[in-house]
């Protein structure tokens, strides 16, 4: 069975298209943990440089120990976020993350979770949201190679592969 030429063209035209889209993956991680890691870190440092100002604030929200809470969620921001920014440890990393944003989202903006629903704009137009998707999507796709952890994993392989390759191959035992 022939297959018309136009469909081969179609079929190269849409791997051609994949590849290069493929080719973005790194790129497009490289860009948001960029950008979103500094975000991060200035809001923890915004919050660590004023923290009566946060605690007071987190005690309006009824946040349980305040004070302590100020100092882990403005940690959690600004070390998390230098460490998204260097690609380091980063899907641990947007764990704590991760649940930052859901406590901000639990306490600062609850009608935007409870109508997630029926009111979707509200939800994705919070204050938490672009910080939580940028988190998921770094702990879901990882930081790609255009960070240190894709750097340590590329060393990490050279260097497995080396030992692979330096020892000596086990001969083969012969049935007597």
């Amino acid at each position: 069975m022939t297959r018309h030429p136009i469909f081969h063209r179609a079929a190269v035209g849409y791997q051609w298209f994949i590849t290069f889209a493929s080719w973005l993956q790194p790129l497009f991680l490289l860009v948001i943990r960029l950008y979103w890691g500094w975000q991060f870190h200035v809001t923890g440092m915004g919050k660590l440089s004023d923290i009566p100002k946060v605690t007071g604030y987190f005690q309006s929200l009824g946040i349980p120990f305040p004070g302590l809470n100020a100092y882990l969620a403005g940690t959690t921001e600004c070390f998390g976020g230098l460490f998204l920014l260097l690609g380091l440890g980063c899907r641990v990393t947007t764990l704590p993350l991760i649940f930052t944003m859901v406590i901000a989202y639990l306490t600062a903006s609850p009608d935007a979770l409870k109508h997630i629903f029926s009111k979707p704009d509200d939800f994705v137009t919070a204050d938490p949201f672009l910080f939580m998707l940028t988190a998921v999507i770094v702990f879901l796709f990882g930081p790609g190679p255009l960070s240190l952890d894709g750097l340590i994993g590329r060393i990490l392989k050279r260097r497995a592969a080396a030992e692979v390759s330096a020892s000596p191959t086990p001969s083969r035992i012969s049935p007597e």
